[in-house]
């Protein structure tokens, strides 16, 4: 009895929600091979303590860096706080620095941005058609299993409950991190933030700087994220060593780096999900509504001496 209507609604929220569905989908597609990219190319010793240290006396003789990021697909460590309102990008295997962007940098960065705000601080919007995308599924859920069949419409369905699990982690996971629920216990303890100079020979003892993702202050600490057997970890970094932080598993899940490559593939596999399921979803309702309908002929009768 609910059945058409529930397939009504589900047919209007995909259509009203289409244009910003298809960019946080696709943004997040591309976003999902970064870990992949940034754990798969982080070979053991390419980034030295030797070697950050040359940079940083290099680049920041004053020592007034306050951050570091190292973006090991394109061999490229950027060093914030030095100057204002920029970054300065290094090549470590030359010391020197680059003066143009990389290519996969900075398709990650505008994805990201588009993933977040649509890249026209709509962040609200995203907030709404995430909560749509999470209602989609929950609709689907309410018109019961489907009968399979090989085609168009039963592979959307196909796609749809074989990947429910997943199809409902990704969004509802994103919901968690706009929010801030971390489900995080207790956070490593506050002392005086070093210096990004002594902070990374503290880092050096311990780690291999190859698995660097980023060092920065935060909540008035200085954290560092490190890839410690596939996971993205976030240690305080103190003078006594490295205090792991409690683990934000919103975001290890949504953004695929709790267990190396095979996470990050598991996020491809959730965006190309949602790719075909807006696709099949978008070309059904578009043959049921513009599908030619067969035309009637209209027969005339006559009557009286004429019909003779």
């Amino acid at each position: 009895m609910w059945k058409p209507w529930l397939l009504r609604l589900h047919r209007w929220v995909t259509l009203v929600f289409a244009v910003p569905l298809a960019v946080i989908v696709l943004s997040g597609l591309v976003l999902s091979f970064e870990p992949v990219a940034q754990i798969a190319s982080s070979a053991p010793g390419s980034l030295t303590l030797a070697m950050v240290e040359n940079v940083l006396a290099r680049h920041d003789p004053e020592g007034k860096a306050r951050a570091l990021a190292f973006r090991s697909y394109e061999n490229r460590l950027s060093i914030g706080g030095v100057r204002p309102d920029d970054t300065i990008d290094v090549d470590i295997r030359t010391g020197a620095e680059l003066t143009e962007d990389g290519a996969a940098s900075n398709l990650f960065y505008y994805s990201r941005v588009l993933h977040e705000t649509l890249m026209l601080d709509l962040g609200w919007l995203v907030h709404i058609s995430t909560m749509a995308m999470l209602l989609l599924v929950v609709l689907g859920i309410a018109m019961g299993w489907p009968r399979l069949a090989n085609s168009l419409s039963g592979w959307h369905k196909a796609t749809a409950w074989f990947l429910l699990p997943l199809l409902v982690l990704s969004p509802l996971t994103g919901l968690f991190l706009a929010w801030g629920i971390s489900f995080a216990g207790t956070t490593a303890s506050r002392a005086e933030p070093l210096a990004v100079a002594e902070a990374v020979r503290v880092i050096g003892t311990q780690h291999d700087l190859s698995n660097l993702v980023w060092l920065r202050g935060r909540g008035g600490r200085l954290l560092a994220r490190l890839i410690v057997n596939g996971e993205y970890r976030v240690h305080a970094v103190t003078r006594s060593g490295l205090e792991p932080a409690s683990r934000n598993w919103p975001r290890l899940l949504h953004e695929g780096n709790f267990a190396g490559v095979w996470s990050g593939l598991m996020n491809v596999v959730i965006s190309i999900a949602f790719v075909a399921l807006m696709t099949t979803g978008l070309l059904i309702w578009a043959r049921r509504r513009f599908r030619r309908r067969p035309q009637r002929t209209r027969t005339q009768q006559t009557t009286g001496p004429m019909a003779a």
